[in-house]
């Protein structure tokens, strides 16, 4: 049982088609909904990502809808539209992104999973050589350092202005890679 309804992801329908330019709103801790409301109030449009998220309590299932990427909220507007936005007193930094095309072919992909109603999870953005704190299972709370990433049935779609990703889970048949690997150089 849902405990509040799922608002909009998206506002409005032809959010990806417009030419204004992109905003990423980093808001104050949990304030994602907050600042999508104001903005759908004042006809500002956005895109809030979100995931549902299922957890029992006792005989009960509860079903909550959050942010794929707490923390931030997208929106595209003018000048105008961001000092409306900024009224909202719920963001503490707004950014633009440099590569607006790039920027928005991210979101657009980042949206299409989400209407194909592939299960989308966060999924952290991890190189090798990063320092990492494990957080699950028996090794629980030690520390270390990535030295690779193995995933096989992973489509990981990547928001790199912000560094955040989330995962799809794809069967591996489904997939082939963008590009043929060039040959390696001939020794002489």
């Amino acid at each position: 049982m849902p405990i509040l309804k799922r608002e909009p992801d998206a506002f409005p329908v032809s959010l990806f088609a417009m030419a204004m330019p992109w905003w990423v709103a980093h808001v104050r801790s949990r304030q994602e909904k907050v600042l999508a409301r104001y903005l759908l109030e004042h006809g500002i449009a956005f895109y809030l990502p979100q995931a549902e998220k299922r957890s029992r309590r006792g005989s009960r299932t509860i079903v909550s809808y959050l942010p794929l990427f707490p923390g931030y909220v997208f929106f595209r507007g003018q000048e105008a539209d961001m000092s409306r936005a900024l009224r909202s007193h719920v963001i503490v930094n707004l950014l633009a992104p440099f590569d607006q095309r790039t920027f928005n072919g991210e979101l657009c992909q980042l949206f299409e999973l989400q209407q194909s109603n592939g299960r989308l999870t966060p999924y952290p953005h991890l190189h090798s050589g990063d320092a990492v704190l494990i957080t699950d299972g028996v090794f629980a709370g030690y520390r270390g350092v990535i030295v690779r990433e193995r995933s096989s049935d992973r489509l990981v779609v990547s928001l790199s202005f912000i560094e955040q990703s989330v995962a799809v889970d794809l069967d591996r048949d489904s997939v082939r890679p963008q590009q043929a690997r060039l040959a390696a150089p001939r020794n002489a």
